[in-house]
């Protein structure tokens, strides 16, 4: 399985990727413009992601602009089935939690600094992880 880390913060994406590492093959962007790009291209080359880890607060492009365009592009393309999109933030902020599910745009939320149990917990509810 293939995942996606979108984080601005080094520590973050350290932590991300030492948690998924012996689960997923990695692959780390940095704002959600990268993301677009990389998800992109991770159909283009036949090897989608199965998981993308997208921080909300980023430069250039933030995570909820980034989802959304990720999720028009399934629709345009029919990507099936479509991408598992957990959103992380240090925002505490239910508004931006309600925004970030409307019409069913991601898949989950953490709140940073994400655990490594609240996280594979989530992956075992999204069906990508089995203990």
């Amino acid at each position: 399985m293939r995942a996606l880390i979108v984080e601005d913060e080094f520590l973050s994406r350290k932590v991300l990727r030492s948690f998924l590492m012996t689960l997923f093959d990695v692959d780390i962007v940095v704002n959600g413009r990268e993301a677009v790009e990389a998800f992109k291209m991770g159909h283009d080359e036949n090897r989608p992601y199965d998981l993308i880890l997208m921080d909300i607060m980023m430069p250039e492009v933030d995570g909820i602009e980034a989802l959304q365009r990720i999720r028009n592009l399934e629709t345009e393309n029919g990507y099936r089935p479509r991408v598992k999109v957990i959103m992380t933030t240090a925002l505490d902020d239910p508004q931006t939690v309600i925004r970030t599910f409307h019409d069913g745009e991601a898949s989950a939320y953490i709140v940073k600094p994400v655990a490594k149990d609240k996280l594979y917990a989530e992956l075992e509810k999204l069906g990508l992880l089995h203990k």
